[in-house]
C-alpha cells in the first residue's frame, strides 16, 4: 500500500483528517491503497503530441475554485521549515498528467492594488489523484518565511495562503501548464530522478503512476533512480513510499539521499546532491550515453553547477565536452530542468 505520507510516526492515525480516513487504508497510520484497478482515464499515456496534452485549460483571470479535501504537514517537528501535503477536489474538471504544474491564486491584492500573481506549483499526484478517482489533485508546500536585509520578518503570499487552508476551504487554481517535464513515453525507460526538497513532487507523480498503480494503458517495466537532497532526516519527503516501492520492485527502483545537515561526502564536507551523485559517477556517465536514459532535475537551481563540474570532469577524461552532450540530450527530450 502507498500513501502520500513521509516516514512513520510523522503522521499519525490520530491526525489524518477525517474526509481522508473514509476513503484510505491506513497502514501503520502512515498510508492509503489507491485503488486496485485504476479506471482508465480521459487522457491515456502521456504523449509528446501536443494537441493530446491539456495545457491552461483554466486562465488566472478565470479559475477553476477547487475544495480543499486534506493539508497535512508531511516533515518532522523538528525540520527547518514547515511542508505540508495538499490534496484539492477539482470534480474532474481539471485533467492533467505527470510531470506538470498547476497555478494557484492568492486572493486579495498586492501592494499596488492588483490582484496577485499566480504562483506556480508542480503536481504531487499522478493523472488518477491520491485517491484514483481522477477528482483530485495533489501538492506539495513549503511555507515561505524569511528575514530580510532589515531584519523584519517577510511571509510569502502563496505559501502561506495554503498552508493555512483547511478542509472545506476554497481554492483558486489555474492551468494545468508544462510539457517538458512530461513522464517518458517509453516503458523501458532508464529515468534518473534529481531533486532536493519539494522538487520531489512531480517524481512522486512518475514513481506512482509505475508502481503504485495498477494501470490497464501502462505497464513500466523500466529503472526509476531517485536521487533527493535536503537538509535533514526529517525532511525526507515520502520517504515511506519510496522505500516500500523499492523494496516492492528492488529491480527498478533505486533511491539515493544526500542529507547536508546529517552526512558527509569523501572529503568530509557536506552531503549535497552532486556529492552523492559523484559515487555513481561512471555508472551514470554510461547512462547518459544509453538513448533510453532520460534525466530530469526538479528543486533548487544551486544544485546544477555541482552537477556540471562533476559530470564535465569525468566527460573530459574522454576528451568530450559535457556542456556541448547535456545538449545534444536536451534537444533529444532527454535533460530536463525545472529549477528555481
Amino acid at each position: 500500500m502507498y500513501g502520500f505520507v513521509s516516514a512513520a510516526p510523522l503522521l499519525s492515525a490520530k491526525r489524518t483528517n477525517p474526509v481522508l480516513a473514509e476513503r484510505s487504508s491506513f497502514v501503520g497510520g502512515a498510508s492509503f491503497a489507491p485503488a486496485q484497478n485504476v479506471r482508465a482515464a480521459t487522457i491515456r499515456m502521456a504523449s509528446r503530441d501536443r494537441s493530446k496534452i491539456p495545457i491552461n485549460l483554466f486562465r488566472p483571470k478565470n479559475p477553476y475554485v477547487a475544495t480543499v479535501v486534506y493539508n497535512e504537514r508531511i516533515v518532522g517537528e523538528d525540520a527547518p521549515g514547515e511542508t505540508k501535503h495538499m490534496i484539492f477536489n477539482h470534480d474532474g474538471n481539471v485533467p492533467y498528467l505527470e510531470g506538470q504544474s498547476i497555478g494557484v491564486i492568492a486572493p486579495g491584492l498586492d501592494g499596488k492594488g492588483k490582484p496577485h500573481k499566480v504562483r506556480l506549483y508542480s503536481i504531487a499526484s499522478t493523472r488518477h489523484g491520491d485517491f484514483g478517482d481522477g477528482k483530485t489533485v495533489s501538492l506539495s508546500v513549503k511555507r515561505l518565511v524569511y528575514t530580510d536585509d532589515d531584519g523584519n520578518e517577510v511571509k510569502g503570499v502563496c505559501s502561506n495562503h495554503l498552508c493555512d487552508l483547511k478542509a472545506g476551504d476554497k481554492v483558486q487554481i489555474s492551468g494545468p501548464v508544462g510539457t517538458a517535464m512530461l513522464m517518458p513515453e517509453d516503458p523501458n525507460a532508464t529515468i534518473i530522478m534529481l531533486a532536493t526538497g519539494t522538487g520531489v513532487a512531480p517524481f512522486r507523480t512518475f514513481m506512482r503512476r509505475a508502481f503504485a498503480e495498477n494501470n490497464s494503458d501502462f505497464k513500466f517495466t523500466g529503472t526509476m533512480w531517485l536521487f533527493l537532497g535536503v537538509p535533514t532526516s526529517s525532511t525526507l519527503l515520502y520517504q515511506e513510499e519510496f522505500e516500500e516501492m523499492k523494496a516492492n520492485y528492488p529491480g527498478q527502483v533505486r533511491l539515493d539521499y544526500a542529507i547536508s545537515r546529517e552526512q558527509q561526502d569523501a572529503d568530509g564536507k557536506k552531503m549535497y546532491l552532486q556529492n552523492r551523485m559523484k559515487e555513481y559517477e561512471e555508472e551514470l556517465y554510461e547512462l547518459f550515453q544509453k538513448e533510453n536514459t532520460y534525466v530530469y532535475m526538479c528543486g533548487l537551481a544551486g544544485m546544477e553547477g555541482g552537477i556540471d563540474e562533476f559530470m564535465s570532469a569525468r566527460f573530459e577524461k574522454d576528451g568530450r565536452d559535457w556542456n556541448e552532450y547535456r545538449r545534444s540530450m536536451k534537444k533529444a527530450g532527454r535533460w530536463e530542468v525545472e529549477t528555481y
